[in-house]
């Protein structure tokens, strides 16, 4: 499918993500509806990062994919649907797992029920490696085991296997994306390199983290969003689960250190009970096999974790991105 000159909207677009999508959508000439949360601010989150004259060029709707009628008037008349709207934070979801269930699983439900509806070509939706939960064997392919580690991984996996029926059932064409760990400009707070890298920047003696020894395949948002326009691309993949990750792992107290090292600070690492997960939830290692990735696109990852470590450092510094970051409260 050639997604130059479609009609996309892109859910999520105002998060970390989705504003990097729209982006990259915008390069390969699309025509891009961005659906943003919306507030009484009239904020578009991280869009407004976007030049005056990308934004200019896309169509941002407010609206909630709880909203059912709202998500049928966002998905008319779009060719492609890249679905990214979703509570994310791991500790918020062990405080208010009815707010992960409505939004992961009811909002994917909306989204898919307007493609249905509305006959749309390709829908993306977005997994996440924590449906996998603790590897039970590396590198983790598409047949591993689904565990529900954490409230925010349940709802993962209901929104999967709700897109899986609506493939099978009404032959929607939906591509289950399911990317690794994404970092870059404009991550979350609670995530832990915008964690580590804001904690040094605050000039913090100690730098407070959670489990030192669990590991992640960390992958740079460009790559991700590589791969998402890949996989919208890819007609082989209608019908399929696919990992997006680059096959290598890095301990949390590695990077870390590595951090240290890029950005020339002696500080050293306090464990904060705080930020731990329980003990039954810590997902302790994941690594992505991406065979299946590679054989339907060709996509691999361009960005080595030095580069993107170094590109995101450098996004931080600067003072204006910087104050949107609250360094000295753990961000749940």
């Amino acid at each position: 499918m050639e997604l130059r000159g479609k009609k996309v909207l892109v859910t999520g677009a105002d998060g970390f993500i989705g504003s990097h999508l729209v982006e990259a959508l915008l390069r390969e000439g699309c025509d891009v509806r961005a659906l943003v949360l919306y507030n009484s601010f009239n904020s578009w989150g991280w869009l407004e990062a976007l030049t005056p004259e990308q934004l200019r060029a896309v169509d941002i709707m407010p609206g909630d994919v709880r909203d059912p009628h709202g998500m049928r008037r966002a998905v008319q008349g779009m060719d492609v649907v890249f679905h990214l709207a979703a509570l994310i934070a791991i500790p918020f979801s062990y405080h208010s797992p009815d707010a992960f269930v409505e939004t992961n699983v009811k909002g994917t439900l909306n989204v898919l029920q307007a493609v249905r509806e509305y006959d749309v070509a390709r829908v993306i939706t977005t997994s996440t490696s924590e449906v996998y939960g603790t590897a039970q064997y590396v590198p983790i392919d598409e047949q591993h085991p689904h565990q529900g580690q954490s409230p925010y991984s349940a709802s993962k996996i209901g929104a999967d296997r709700m897109a899986e029926s609506f493939h099978r059932s009404f032959g929607t064409p939906v591509v289950i994306a399911r990317p690794f760990n994404t970092y870059g400009p404009r991550q979350s707070a609670r995530a832990v390199i915008p964690t580590i890298i804001t904690q040094i920047l605050s000039g913090a003696r100690e730098i407070k983290l959670g489990a030192l020894r669990p590991t992640r395949d960390l992958n740079y948002v460009t790559d991700t969003c590589r791969g998402m326009i890949a996989l919208a691309s890819c007609d082989a993949a209608v019908g399929k689960e696919v990992n997006i990750g680059s096959g290598t792992e890095v301990a949390v107290g590695d990077l870390a250190k590595h951090i240290f090292e890029l950005m020339g600070t002696q500080t050293h690492i306090v464990r904060d009970a705080v930020r731990m997960r329980p003990e039954a939830s810590e997902v302790d290692r994941l690594v992505c096999a991406n065979g299946r990735m590679q054989s339907l696109t060709g996509w691999v990852p361009r960005v080595t974790l030095r580069d993107g470590l170094m590109q995101t450092i450098a996004w931080f510094r600067v003072p204006e991105h910087l104050r949107m970051y609250k360094a000295h409260v753990y961000n749940v």
